[in-house]
């Protein structure tokens, strides 16, 4: 039998034929490969885009049909979570104006224009940047998403007969979350917008205490209630209104506004 490892041996044609199938054999398997990877490749390719998309309507929420579609009973299940997200403080319980006595002072009542508060007092006077009770225009604010700054003085009314305010930066007026939070309290339904005042914070004529302070993009205010954001979140933003302002039926009103009935 001819040995195929001598140098001097010649294929023969059955031998020859034999490398050529060898040959073709391996050529197809590495196509085949090929093939096989290309398609796991283009699946996992759209997975990832699949992926994708799932976070940016699910994870990460936004704009107005977040704020069209969000379940209040969703927004605040995921309140705790997005409050961590977000980089809120806990609602905190906010001094008295001027740090006055008691539970309860007049001083904190007072309207601005008797013989106690005859002007406007200028904001850094007030416990907390925003205002969250003191000295007050005799008539409050009206509920409603605002393009523009409200009255500061007449807010601070609001929040005496129950009202809340989601105040936000300026800066962050565009993001898919104020977007979110703006749609969500001009809805139909009732979101307990009828005490709620959605709008920037802005108040340049009052110094540093006319805007929100540094690293805060979003500050929750009722009577004496007060809790502040890094980011805006409307889950957040509605767990505290639908408690601490008094319109949100499905809610206990947990506030402690004095006027806490009367109308904005």
């Amino acid at each position: 039998m001819a040995n195929p490892t001598d140098p001097n041996h010649r294929p023969t044609k059955a031998e020859r034929k034999e490398s050529a199938r060898l040959e073709r054999e391996k050529i197809q398997q590495q196509m085949s490969a090929r093939n096989r990877n290309r398609r796991i490749g283009l699946v996992l390719i759209a997975l990832a885009v699949v992926a994708a998309v799932v976070v940016a309507f699910v994870v990460k929420p936004g704009g107005s049909d977040l704020g069209a579609q969000a379940s209040p009973q969703a927004l605040i299940d995921g309140a705790g979570d997005a409050a961590k997200a977000a980089g809120c403080s806990d609602v905190q319980e906010t001094p008295n104006y001027q740090n006055a006595p008691g539970k309860d002072p007049d001083i904190d009542h007072a309207h601005i224009g008797d013989t106690t508060i005859p002007t406007p007092p200028p904001l850094s006077e007030y416990a907390t940047i925003p205002p969250a009770s003191g000295p007050h225009d005799l008539s409050p604010a009206g509920a409603g998403v605002y393009d523009r700054p409200p009255d500061v003085y007449r807010t601070i009314h609001s929040l005496e007969h129950g009202g809340a305010i989601i105040w936000y930066a300026p800066s962050v007026a565009d993001t898919p979350e104020i977007q979110a939070i703006r749609t969500f309290y001009n809805r139909a339904d009732n979101v307990g917008q009828a005490k709620v005042i959605v709008a920037p914070y802005d108040f340049p004529d009052q110094g540093a205490q006319g805007s929100l302070p540094e690293g805060v993009q979003m500050a929750l205010v009722a009577w004496h209630r007060l809790q502040t954001c890094a980011q805006p979140s409307l889950a957040v933003a509605f767990d505290f209104t639908s408690q601490y302002s008094n319109a949100y039926p499905e809610r206990a009103y947990i506030g402690v506004a004095r006027e806490q009935n009367s109308s904005m």
